[in-house]
């Protein structure tokens, strides 16, 4: 199944233009599942046809989704008292009902991320949208499997598991409880379960889309998405500029878009939806603004090649694109065999490479878009070659 990312500035549509864009894909005749993240329906609203925690049949071929995330936080509670209730008795806790269950902060993006799996592994639909929330939450919802896979392998390594039945013995001797069997259990579900969310976002099949109305705000908004995308290794194969005002009208206004929509298809597959003079609502509306086609041909992944440079400069260049980026706003820290990248407000810390891990960083220049991390390969860890 395809998968669709659409995401944008608070404010930009897109919840208007994932709803058409789906709607425009299910009368050519695929199968479409829609899914939202917002807590109000605004996805209802548009479509004529309310959304809730069980999928509607919104129109034919179209299905429409609105994940509950408090219902998804009952359960996993419910779940883990469950589990854990041999520790919960020892310390004397008293168990929470479901009833008096409040969502936590990362409930709603956890269960959008569960929904976001579930839909893309299921074969009854051709295409899936998923209407992202507003980008900033976006970009932190794309680097959140990643993240916290990373924090459970810090916490619960893996290898560490093989020592299961030594796990008494070491408790008494250290003087602490070891961690239980069942900790390490639920650790690996979580990793798989994350797993399978970040192989759908890299998916060739999966597109990330932009919408932003062509404005100051929207240019703004535009550059940090950009820039943030790269960051992940992503970029967007469309950037639908929003509300694109007709030539009749203010010419201030008019020639303001023209100049930042001149701007964007330097960067990007601009396509322009006209301003309608009101809020889109129903069939005739989402058919006349006119979306783009559901997915494009161009890949939303983005690689980071490392070019060998040993036998000229006697270094391995890491080229990482970071369009939008600033040298002022970059800052690089090596940690073990991790590189930790900051780019302005944005920051990931990835693996490096295998070669890359036996050698010490040895300079690093921004050119072009593109940072070039230069790596000479260290003595003590290289292979000789005779």
């Amino acid at each position: 199944m395809r998968t669709l990312l659409i995401t944008g500035p608070g404010g930009s549509g897109r919840t208007t233009i994932a709803a058409a864009t789906a709607l425009a894909a299910a009368r050519d005749g695929e199968r479409v599942l829609v899914l939202s993240a917002d807590r109000d329906d605004t996805l209802g609203a548009v479509l004529g046809t309310p959304t809730g925690p069980a999928p509607v049949e919104a129109r034919e071929r179209l299905t429409a989704w609105r994940p509950d995330a408090a219902a998804g936080f009952r359960d996993d509670l419910a779940a883990f008292q469950e589990r854990a209730t041999a520790a919960l008795d020892l310390l004397g806790a008293s168990r929470l009902d479901p009833e008096e269950v409040t969502p936590l902060p990362g409930a709603e993006e956890l269960t959008l991320l569960r929904a976001l799996r579930d839909a893309a592994l299921s074969e009854r639909h051709d295409l899936l949208v998923v209407d992202l929330p507003a980008t900033p939450h976006a970009l932190a919802l794309l680097a959140l499997p990643e993240e916290l896979r990373r924090y459970l392998r810090r916490l619960l390594p893996p290898e560490r598991q093989a020592a299961r039945a030594l796990r008494p013995v070491l408790g008494r001797l250290a003087g602490v409880p070891m961690p239980a069997e069942w900790l390490y259990e639920t650790a690996a579900r979580w990793d798989v379960e994350l797993a399978a969310v970040e192989a759908v976002v890299a998916d060739r099949r999966t597109a990330v889309r932009l919408v932003a109305e062509p404005g100051p705000a929207g240019a703004d908004a535009v550059r940090g998405a950009g820039l943030a995308l790269a960051l992940r290794g992503l970029r967007a194969d469309i950037l639908v500029a929003n509300r694109v005002a007709p030539e009749d009208w203010p010419p201030g206004l008019v020639a303001q878009q023209r100049k930042i929509l001149a701007e964007w298809q330097e960067s990007y597959d601009v396509r322009a939806v006209p301003h309608r003079g009101h809020d889109p609502r129903g069939d005739d509306d989402l058919r006349a603004l006119d979306a783009p086609e559901a997915v494009n041909s161009a890949c939303s992944t983005v690689e980071w090649p490392v070019t060998d440079r040993l036998a000229d400069d006697g270094v391995l260049v890491w080229n990482i694109p970071l369009p939008g980026a600033v040298r002022d706003d970059l800052d690089l820290v090596r940690r073990g065999d991790e590189l930790v990248v900051t780019a302005g407000p944005y920051r990931r810390i990835v693996p490096l490479p295998s070669a890359l891990r036996r050698c010490t960083v040895d300079g690093a220049a921004l050119r072009d878009g593109v940072l070039r991390i230069r790596f000479a390969p260290d003595p003590r860890l290289w292979p000789v070659t005779r």
